[in-house]
């Protein structure tokens, strides 16, 4: 799987949890099939997982939904009239 995102901490000892120092600087590496390859370097772990787990986009409405206006009659599903219009 090429492409693959991981935070590597820039502590010394092992590489352990990315809770057990959240404020340490990590190393942003890429997956190129055969090794990691360093891609930059973030501050902290909330800049790391800014990184590895960007904001889906935003998907924009449109001002009005694209549905056809109601047609004359009283169809099925449609509000019946009040009482006093029904004698007519």
């Amino acid at each position: 799987m090429c492409g693959r995102l991981r935070a590597v901490p820039l502590t010394e000892g092992p590489h352990r949890g990315s809770h057990v120092d959240p404020g340490a600087p990590r190393v942003i590496q890429e997956w190129d099939g055969t090794e990691w390859v360093t891609v930059s370097i973030t501050p902290d772990l909330a800049a790391a997982k800014a990184v590895l787990y960007p904001a889906p986009p935003r998907e924009q409405r449109p001002a009005e939904w694209d549905r056809p206006a109601l047609g004359e009659g009283t169809g099925r599903h449609r509000r019946t009239a009040p009482a006093e219009d029904q004698d007519r």
